[in-house]
């Protein structure tokens, strides 16, 4: 029997503010919430588990489940228009939202389809929207991997799910300390190309048809030591302007592409 919730106060749904609001809720609990019909499809694509969807009958009729695959093995409730507005953090969705299960993104779980991969490498992003614009970049250029060093919040908080309209779901994605990735890298025989001001090469003169790392730093403070200490080579994006920096994700775009052009042309 389908389960009807329509107040706020609901012990549930407290638990889902927790769920949305908090990192350490979602590492205890091993579940995220995601909203939206589009993120819910992504991640059913990328694998994800769905544990339980929420509707709300006033925007999402009950008919429009049958769009999402697996709909029959899931746990159903109706919640009310209060009730999903209170959990919601856009306000244009579409009454839908899903509890699902994590993954397990720790570098020792990663698997590069490719031996020959072109890889983003972003240290310590510390907005959610620049990690999610970062995701949606890879998906774009349909790179091999994105790895996180040293991350300021968990890949589940809600903000990056928003932001990278769902390819946080379809993205390889790992999770490490900078020593770790620099170690996988290297044991791993991928050449480090590290954005950077110092002693740098003008990005599109680098051959990145080989196994490739493109690693970028943190728009305030740039990369740490230990990244410039153990690039192959340093790279920069010229500058024609009166500025010496774009954001993040603009110039990390910028690289990938250009070695995913490289890598086309090639073929």
């Amino acid at each position: 029997m389908k389960k009807v919730i329509t107040s706020t106060q609901n012990p549930y749904i407290k638990e889902l503010l927790q769920l949305k609001d908090k990192s350490r809720v979602r590492k205890k609990t091993a579940t995220f919430l995601i909203e939206g019909l589009r993120e819910i499809n992504l991640a059913i694509k990328g694998g994800y588990i769905i544990e339980t969807l929420l509707f709300d009958a006033s925007i999402f009729t009950e008919q429009l489940l049958a769009q999402i695959e697996g709909v029959a093995t899931m746990e159903i409730i109706e919640i009310s228009n209060e009730v999903y507005k209170k959990l919601a953090l856009r306000d244009s969705t579409e009454g839908i939202m899903a509890i699902a299960k994590t993954k397990n993104l720790t570098l020792n779980e990663l698997q590069l389809s490719t031996k020959n991969p072109l890889i983003l490498v972003a240290e310590a992003p510390e907005k959610p929207g620049n990690i999610g614009a970062l995701l949606r970049t890879a998906d774009a250029a349909g790179i091999d991997a994105v790895l996180i060093a040293n991350p300021k919040t968990d890949m589940y908080n809600p903000n990056i799910i928003r932001s990278s309209v769902g390819c946080v779901f379809t993205t390889t994605i790992a999770t490490g300390t900078t020593d770790e990735i620099i170690a996988f890298l290297k044991q791993h025989q991928i050449s480090i190309y590290g954005a950077a001001l110092t002693a740098s090469v003008e990005y599109q003169t680098i051959d990145y048809t080989q196994p490739s790392a493109i690693v970028v730093g943190t728009e305030a403070t740039g990369l740490t030591n230990k990244w410039l200490e153990n690039t192959t080579k340093n790279i920069i994006i010229p500058m024609r302007g009166a500025i010496d920096s774009m954001n993040v994700s603009v110039s990390a775009a910028i690289i990938i592409f250009e070695g995913v052009r490289q890598r086309q042309l090639k073929k």
